[in-house]
Order: structure tokens, then C-alpha cells, then sequence
């Protein structure tokens, strides 16, 4: 009895060690996702051209757009993972279509550039915490994101 009873005390041990671990992985994860976003608004802020605002905005959608998409069609995610990415996905292409004045869109004047970098971080940064994915999909991301930048 007192052997059982030590296997399914390590069994609690393990899994509660594992709940924190994923519990902490995730967190980080959408801190870097965060930070990845902020940088983007910093550089943003700090070009003085409004040529290399827009690009720089364009290659950061382009980076999370990419990414998701790569991730949407990983066969490790669950489907209710695959549609929160895609709507993810969605509302950064809309951004970009909003950068560019395309789908329907007003082009983003150039005196504004700075404060629709900081609204879209502010947006994304709310979408990343109301939608709801899993560890696997959220560490993939920000892999590829990280994978696409360098």
C-alpha cells in the first residue's frame, strides 16, 4: 500500500509541476507576442518618414500574418484553436488593408501612422488575450514569429 501510495503522490507532483510550467510558458508566450507588437509601434514612432512607417507596420502584418497562417495549417492545433487563429489572422489582414486603403478601406493618412501603430497593438494585444488558444498553437506562433523576423 505504501508503494502505491508514493506512485500517486509523484503522479501529483508531476502533474501539478506541468500545469505550472504551461501555465508560465503561456504567459510568456503572450508577453513576447506583446513585446514583439510594442517593438513594432516603438520603430513605428521612432522613423521620421512615413514611407518606413508604413513598411515597417507592413512587415510586421506580414510577419503575424505569415505566422498564423502557417499555424492554422499545422496538423498539432485543434480546430477550435484553427478558427481563433484565422479570426486572429482576419483582423490583422484587415489592418494591412487598412495600411494600404485596399478591400474597402480609407488609406491611413500620414500624420496618423503613429497612433494606428499604437491602436493596433492595442487591439491585437486585447485580441491575443480574448481569444483563446492553446499553449501548443500560442508557442508555435510566436516560434514562427520569431523564426520570420530573423
Amino acid at each position: 500500500a505504501k508503494g502505491n501510495h508514493m506512485s500517486l503522490r509523484n503522479v501529483f507532483v508531476w502533474i501539478a509541476m506541468i500545469c505550472l510550467c504551461i501555465g508560465k510558458g503561456y504567459g510568456e508566450g503572450k508577453e513576447d507576442l506583446k513585446k514583439y507588437l510594442n517593438d513594432t509601434a516603438i520603430r513605428v514612432k521612432a522613423a521620421s518618414d512615413p514611407r518606413e512607417k508604413r513598411e515597417i507596420l507592413q512587415t510586421s502584418f506580414s510577419t503575424m500574418q505569415r505566422a498564423l497562417v502557417t499555424v492554422q495549417q499545422s496538423p498539432l492545433i485543434s480546430k477550435s484553436d484553427r478558427e481563433a487563429v484565422a479570426r486572429f489572422e482576419s483582423s490583422i489582414r484587415d489592418k494591412q488593408a487598412e495600411l494600404s486603403g485596399s478591400g474597402g478601406y480609407e488609406r491611413v493618412p500620414d500624420n496618423e501612422l503613429n497612433a494606428f501603430a499604437e491602436y493596433t497593438v492595442q487591439e491585437a494585444e486585447q485580441a491575443a488575450e480574448t481569444i483563446t488558444i492553446s499553449v501548443v498553437t500560442l508557442l508555435l506562433i510566436i516560434i514562427l514569429v520569431v523564426l520570420l523576423v530573423k
